[in-house]
């Protein structure tokens, strides 16, 4: 491995965000887990849990996208709400997900650099009950326009940006490790040895 290499990984390792999830409840399209995948990597987000209770698992979203974003992030994958919501409580203090209801906060008006799990639903059915009664409250995203939802990849795109700007001017980004040593030690030998496996030059 070229210093360059080893230099990214530990820039990018010690900007992850151990306090940040992400939840996608049965997204049924592939192209759109690979996207909220990408978007995480990119902003920070190591753990993102795939909840799958209506359809079969992902094919372990495929080699192309294995040879991206999933190589560096760490997926948990469920087929059981209650099993997943739990273990999602245990690590988050808190749980947000994109629901339009009466007591709905604006996206702008979380306070995203609190422990946080943030959950995205189906794109057609949002996010379900059963689901919906383990977070502590819902959030939309503003819009003006007639249509009043956006692709589960743009709204968590969006959100994961003003994550990203809240945390930036909170500090959490300048280069001082957040994640456990133990988390930090582990994810540090397995992207070594998925950079060994990249073409040369590519990084990410």
């Amino acid at each position: 491995m070229t210093p360059e290499r080893t230099n990214k990984i530990l820039h990018v390792l010690n900007r992850r965000q151990p306090d940040l999830a992400v939840v996608m409840e049965n997204v049924s399209d592939p192209h759109n887990v690979f996207a909220v995948m990408r978007t995480c990597e990119a902003m920070g987000v190591q753990n993102i849990y795939v909840l799958n209770t209506v359809m079969s698992r992902h094919k372990h979203f495929g080699k192309k996208s294995s040879s991206s974003a999933l190589g560096w992030l760490t997926v948990h994958e469920y087929d059981n709400t209650d099993t997943c919501m739990k273990a999602v409580k245990e690590r988050y203090g808190k749980i947000y997900a994109t629901h339009l209801g009466v007591e709905s906060k604006s996206l702008y008006d979380l306070d995203l650099t609190e422990s946080m799990a943030l959950v995205f639903g189906n794109e057609k059915e949002g996010v379900t009950d059963a689901c919906l009664a383990y977070c502590d409250g819902n959030f939309i995203i503003p819009m003006v326009g007639m249509i009043q939802s956006l692709n589960i990849s743009v709204a968590c795109a969006v959100t994961l940006y003003e994550a990203f700007r809240q945390r930036s001017v909170a500090g959490f980004y300048n280069g001082e490790l957040r994640l456990g040593t133990d988390e930090a030690t582990a994810l540090s030998k397995k992207w070594k040895l998925f950079s060994d496996t990249l073409p040369p030059g590519e990084i990410v």
